[in-house]
C-alpha cells in the first residue's frame, strides 16, 4: 500500500508540475511591443509588419487568447519583460549578453546588422573642404619646397658661369626655381639649361628624382582632392572615435558603443536619431539597418540622408521572455517550426 500511494504522490505531483509549464487554456497572454517599424507598426488602430505576422503564425498552431500591451519606448519595454508586466514581447530585440542576464530569448527569428546613418554632402562642397585641408596643403608646400631646393642648387652652380640665364642676383634664385619646375614637369621649354658641371650633375639627379617623386606626390594630391566617403574614413568600430554619435537607449547598438568605448548621445527613437542626422546636431546615427532604412524610405530623405554600405555587427533578433518564463518552452519549439516554412521564408525576402 505504501509502495501504491507513493506511486500516485509521485505520478499527480509530476502532473501538476507539468501542467504549470504549460499556457492555461482559458489564460489571455499579454504580449508587450513598441512600434519598431517595419516589424511593428500601428495604423489605424491595428498594427502590422514581420514580428506581427510571425507571432499570428505561432499562434495559428497554439491557438491562445492574447493582446498588446504598448510602450512609449524600448527602454520602457524591456524594463516591463524584466519586471514580469508583460508574458513576452515579439518585438524585435537583439539577443546580447547582458540582456541574456535578465530575460530569455526564444530562437532567433530574424538576422539584421548594425548600421550607420549620415546626413549627403554635396560633391561641390566636399571639394572645397578638402581644398583648404592640411592634407592639400601640405602636399603643395612638399612640392614646392622641392622644387627651390633643386633650383637653388643649380642657381649656386650657374650664377657666376651663366648669368645671362640664370643670373647673379637673388632673382636668378626664381630663374633657378622656374628652370627646376619646368625640369619635374618634363615640359622643357629649353630657355634654361644648366652649362657647369656641377650644374648639370644637379640636374641629372633632379631628372630621375623627379620621376619618382611627381607620381608619388601627384597621387597625394589627388587623393586629398577626391571626395572620400564615410565609408573609406570608418574601417573598425574605433574609427567611430572621430564622430559625433547618437543611438537609441537601451539597444544592443548602444551596448556595443559601451564595450568599445565609444562615446555617444542616446534619443528614445530612431525617428529622433534621424532627426538628429538631419539638424546636424550629430555626425552619425548608429542603429538598427532595418529601421534606419525604413525610417528614411518613410519620410523620403533618401536624398538628404544615406545607410553606409559598412555594418559594425550582425543582429539577431528573438521573442523575448521573463527570466525563467515557463512559456518559452512551449513557444519557442512552434517558432522554429514555422521557421522551417515556405511562407516565411517569402515574408523575410520583403524585409531584407
Amino acid at each position: 500500500m505504501k509502495f501504491i500511494f507513493c506511486f500516485f504522490s509521485i505520478f499527480i505531483f509530476s502532473y501538476a508540475s507539468a501542467a504549470q509549464d504549460s499556457i492555461p487554456a482559458n489564460e489571455k497572454l499579454s504580449i508587450g511591443i513598441t512600434e519598431a517599424p517595419p516589424f511593428i507598426h500601428e495604423e489605424n488602430g491595428k498594427f502590422t509588419g514581420l514580428s506581427i505576422s510571425s507571432w499570428e503564425m505561432v499562434n495559428e498552431k497554439l491557438n491562445k487568447e492574447y493582446e498588446f500591451k504598448t510602450y512609449g519606448s524600448l527602454t520602457e519595454l524591456l524594463k516591463a519583460i524584466e519586471n514580469n508586466e508583460v508574458d513576452f514581447s515579439i518585438n524585435p530585440i537583439t539577443v546580447t549578453d547582458n540582456r541574456m542576464k535578465i530575460m530569455d530569448f526564444s530562437q532567433p527569428y530574424f538576422i539584421s546588422h548594425t548600421g550607420i546613418a549620415k546626413r549627403k554632402e554635396s560633391h561641390i562642397w566636399s571639394y572645397i573642404r578638402n581644398i583648404v585641408s592640411w592634407n592639400f596643403i601640405s602636399a603643395i608646400l612638399i612640392l614646392v619646397g622641392v622644387i627651390f631646393i633643386f633650383g637653388f642648387l643649380v642657381w649656386i652652380f650657374e650664377r657666376k658661369h651663366n648669368q645671362e640665364e640664370f643670373g647673379n642676383s637673388p632673382r636668378g634664385i626664381m630663374e633657378g626655381f622656374w628652370w627646376s619646375a619646368v625640369t619635374m614637369t618634363t615640359v622643357g621649354y629649353g630657355d634654361k639649361s644648366p652649362r657647369t658641371t656641377g650644374g648639370r650633375i644637379i640636374g641629372f639627379i633632379w631628372m630621375f628624382m623627379a620621376i619618382i617623386m611627381i607620381s608619388s606626390l601627384t597621387a597625394g594630391i589627388a587623393s586629398s582632392l577626391t571626395v572620400s566617403s564615410f565609408n573609406d574614413k570608418i574601417s573598425s568600430v574605433e574609427d567611430l572615435e572621430k564622430f559625433e554619435v547618437t543611438t537609441v537607449a537601451n539597444s544592443s547598438s548602444q551596448e556595443f558603443l559601451e564595450l568599445y568605448n565609444i562615446s555617444s548621445d542616446t534619443v528614445l527613437s530612431e525617428e529622433q536619431g534621424i532627426n538628429d542626422v538631419l539638424n546636424k546636431e550629430t555626425a552619425l546615427f548608429v542603429y538598427d539597418v532595418p529601421m534606419l532604412k525604413n525610417e528614411i524610405e518613410e519620410r523620403n530623405l533618401q536624398d538628404k540622408i544615406e545607410v553606409l554600405e559598412k555594418t559594425l555587427k550582425k543582429d539577431y533578433y528573438s521573442y523575448s521572455f521573463p527570466k525563467n518564463s515557463s512559456l518559452l518552452k512551449e513557444i519557442n519549439p512552434t517558432l522554429v517550426s514555422i521557421l522551417k516554412t515556405m511562407k516565411w521564408n517569402v515574408l523575410v525576402e520583403d524585409y531584407k
